[in-house]
C-alpha cells in the first residue's frame, strides 16, 4: 500500500490564511505570533488526523440521563524533532492532551559550508511504540532526511502500527523521500507542498528557518 499524502492547502480554508502569515516577511518579525501560528497548524492537523483514529463507545452520565459517546480507543504517541518542532508539537498536544510524548534531536552537521552537511541524531526520549499510533512532526520537511532518521531512531522503542508524518511546509523532494523510506502504513500530512529546494536545501518559496523564526538566530 502506497504512502498517502494529504495537502491541506488544496482548496479554500483558513489553512491558507495562516500560510500567508507565516510566509510573510512583514509578519515573521513577531516571534510570538509566528510560534502561535505554527501551534495553530498543529491543532488543525491534529484534528484532521483524529478523524482517522480508532474509537470505541463510552457510556457517560449527564445531569439528566446516560448517553453513549465515541472516544479514542488508545492515545497516540506524539513525537517531534527539536528545536523547531516544539510549537507544532504543542498544537498537536492541545488536541491529544492525554497522549504520550517523544522527543528526538536532529541537526545539520556542516562540512565547511552551508551547502554540505549530514544530519545527526543526538538525543532520544520515547515511550514504547510497539503497536502504537505514532504522530511525528517537524514544521519543515525539506530533504526528508531528518524526518527519516528521526523515525528510524524511534524504532529503537518498537514498531508503530501506524505512522502519521506532520509538517507545515514540505518540498516535493522531501515527501518523495518519506514515501520511499517509510512503510505503507504511513500517512503524510502537510499544510502546503512547495516545488523545490535551493542550494542550501531550504524549501523555496518556503518561509526561511522555522527554528530561528521561533526562537532566535543560532550562533
Amino acid at each position: 500500500m502506497a504512502t498517502e499524502v494529504i495537502d491541506l492547502s488544496r482548496g479554500h480554508s483558513l489553512v491558507n490564511v495562516l500560510l500567508a502569515e507565516i510566509r510573510d516577511v512583514g509578519i515573521q518579525g513577531d516571534p510570538l505570533r509566528f510560534r502561535r501560528n505554527i501551534e495553530r497548524f498543529g491543532e488543525i492537523l491534529g484534528y484532521e488526523i483524529s478523524k482517522r483514529l480508532a474509537y470505541e463507545p463510552r457510556r457517560v452520565r449527564t445531569p439528566l440521563a446516560e448517553t453513549t459517546v465515541p472516544v479514542l480507543s488508545e492515545q497516540p504517541v506524539l513525537a517531534t524533532i527539536l528545536r523547531a518542532g516544539l510549537p507544532l508539537h504543542q498544537g498537536l498536544l492541545n488536541v491529544f492532551d492525554r497522549a504520550d510524548n517523544a522527543f528526538v534531536s536532529a541537526y545539520r552537521k556542516h562540512e565547511g559550508d552551508e551547502a554540505h552537511f549530514e544530519v545527526e541524531i543526538e538525543y532520544l526520549a520515547s515511550p514504547s511504540l510497539e503497536g502504537r499510533t505514532l504522530i511525528l512532526c517537524d514544521p519543515m520537511l525539506a530533504t526528508g532526511s531528518s524526518m527519516v532518521l528521526a523515525w528510524k531512531a524511534l524504532l529503537e522503542r518498537g514498531m508503530p502500527a501506524q505512522t502519521h508524518i506532520v509538517s507545515v511546509i514540505s518540498s516535493e523532494a522531501g515527501v518523495a523521500c518519506v514515501q520511499a523510506e517509510l512503510p505503507g502504513n504511513t500517512t503524510v500530512w502537510v499544510a502546503a507542498m512547495d516545488p523545490e529546494l535551493n542550494d542550501h536545501a531550504y524549501i523555496v518559496p518556503g518561509l526561511g528557518d522555522a527554528g530561528d523564526l521561533c526562537y532566535g538566530d543560532k550562533a
